[in-house]
């Protein structure tokens, strides 16, 4: 299994969205053509009701533990909402920050 695919299987499993995008943004990377390591995940649940976007973040860095702590993932960008808070966003994403480190793209 791809890793974006793995990626998108063990969120929806344990998080159960309303809404998902795992986004492969390795190619804006000093990798190898073909990488999947690093990745933007958009996760609306409302398991994150009343929770700080710490905990949020900590939530989806437990689903994934194995693929950050054996470096699967190299990097790992989270935006992680309520039903509430993406609709009044209008259902929108936020745009990645250029890489700072060797970004292909001159950033």
């Amino acid at each position: 299994m791809k890793v974006q695919e793995n990626i998108t299987a063990k969120i929806t499993a344990d998080l159960e969205p309303l809404h998902l995008e795992v986004i492969n943004e390795s190619h804006k990377h000093s990798v190898p053509p073909g990488s999947e390591s690093h990745f933007k995940v958009v996760v609306v649940s409302d398991r994150f009701e009343g929770k700080r976007l710490v905990q949020r973040h900590q939530a989806v860095n437990a689903v994934l533990e194995r693929e950050l702590k054996e470096d699967i993932i190299h990097a790992l960008s989270l935006e992680t909402l309520t039903g509430a808070e993406w609709t009044a966003r209008g259902g929108r994403t936020l745009d990645s920050p250029p890489c700072a480190g060797g970004s292909k793209a001159g950033g």
